[in-house]
């Protein structure tokens, strides 16, 4: 886990907010949150609305703009926007402004807010949008002439409270890590086709045109069905 991830876990255990508690931040646009940036890491919903407004497809999104490697931790692939030049900055910083600011990931929106799943070990299907928590950290830009709460925040960028999606992503993440865990173990010769495919099926080839959300559910479906198949097929080879 790298300095920048330990210190998000750090946040997350020690400054929780309520939703209702305030927080002070003002954005002065110093474009310094886009820089030295190498884990600004999309779910696929960032992807497909990123797409629809850079009107892209998924795929062209991924080959412009981002790299994808498999997670040290979570053993899934990963898609994060690949930082350019020496200030590694965002890809999509556009005269120190964001040019796809109406659809922009969720962790650039959310920002200077982080935001995860308070759960217990083994209780990946018992999760609701009753366990997100979030938290505040100094940003380092910015000042403070302004003071806002978390539910305003999010409803600035359209996020919602509730977000379903949210949680129904960190399930499949968490499911799915078990899952490769797994299967890493009892045959590491096949992973290379299982990232792949997980790749193509959870991020690549969305339809823009159609809602998102139902796409989803019956890829994360596939997928599930895929793994069990193989499971199977590396159990009975034993």
């Amino acid at each position: 886990m790298n300095a920048r991830m330990e210190k998000v876990m750090q946040d997350f255990e020690n400054k929780q907010l309520g939703v209702d508690k305030p927080f002070e931040f003002h954005c002065t646009m110093c474009g310094k949150c886009c820089i030295n940036r190498e884990d600004i890491l999309l779910n696929p919903k960032d992807l497909f609305n990123l797409a629809r407004e850079l009107r892209l497809t998924t795929k062209e999104v991924v080959t412009q703009y981002c790299e994808c490697y498999i997670g040290a931790d979570s053993r899934l692939p990963v898609v994060r926007l690949k930082p350019r030049g020496s200030i590694k900055r965002c890809p999509l910083l556009k005269d120190r402004k964001c040019s796809v600011h109406k659809a922009k990931p969720t962790v650039c929106a959310l920002f200077p807010l982080g935001r995860g799943i308070a759960v217990e070990k083994g209780d990946i299907g018992r999760v609701t949008t009753a366990d997100i928590r979030y938290f505040f950290t100094d940003p380092g830009c910015g000042n403070k002439t302004e003071t806002h709460t978390v539910r305003d925040w999010l409803g600035t960028f359209g996020i919602p409270m509730q977000d379903e999606f949210f949680v129904e992503w960190q399930q499949c993440v968490m499911a799915l890590s078990m899952k490769f865990r797994e299967l890493e173990k009892k045959s590491d010769r096949v992973m290379g086709a299982i990232w792949d495919s997980t790749l193509i099926v959870l991020y690549m080839t969305y339809d823009v045109d159609r809602e998102f959300e139902p796409q989803f559910k019956e890829r994360v479906a596939n997928l599930q069905k895929m793994i069990a198949v193989l499971e199977a097929e590396l159990t009975d080879g034993r």
